[in-house]
């Protein structure tokens, strides 16, 4: 059976599926969300130097607690940069739809220990920032984010 699945992880990791996992990379990867969103498993240096603005900090609670935080974020409108830590003992992740329930923007994978860069191209408004484990945001963890 572990041969099945040593072949079926190496066929994902041939295309690139793999790195949607939280694997120790620090280079960029895709997720699921839409093609404007982008995460990666280390903070960018690069980010002042490109002309944008220092990426947004958010953690999940560190004492095991189903909340962030902070329950608010403000950024201005274009490319916003948020750097998720989860020193939890559970897992978490960060999705961002618009308003409170419409379309995903960007999310990062589920992960525990470490800290994933969510990138997302985002028009003024507000927006919803939750973790999609099941339960937990429905136990509040969620917040706000601004962007103007």
């Amino acid at each position: 059976m572990s041969k099945i699945w040593a072949g079926l992880i190496a066929a994902l990791a041939a295309v690139g599926i793999a790195a949607c996992g939280g694997s120790s990379s620090s280079s960029s990867t895709k997720t699921s969300a839409p093609a404007s969103a982008t995460t990666s498993s280390a903070a960018t240096s690069s980010a002042a130097a490109a002309g944008t603005s220092a990426p947004l900090t958010l953690a999940a609670d560190p004492s095991g607690q189903l909340k962030f935080t902070k329950t608010t974020l403000s950024a201005k409108a274009g490319e916003v940069k948020i750097e998720f830590t989860n020193q939890a003992s559970l897992p978490h992740n960060l999705t961002i739809v618009q308003g409170s329930g419409g379309a995903v923007a960007g999310a990062t994978p589920t992960f525990q220990g470490g800290t994933k860069t969510l990138s997302v191209k985002l028009k003024p408004g507000t927006y919803t920032f939750y973790c999609s484990v099941p339960g937990h945001r429905q136990a509040g963890m969620q917040g706000t984010l601004t962007v103007q």
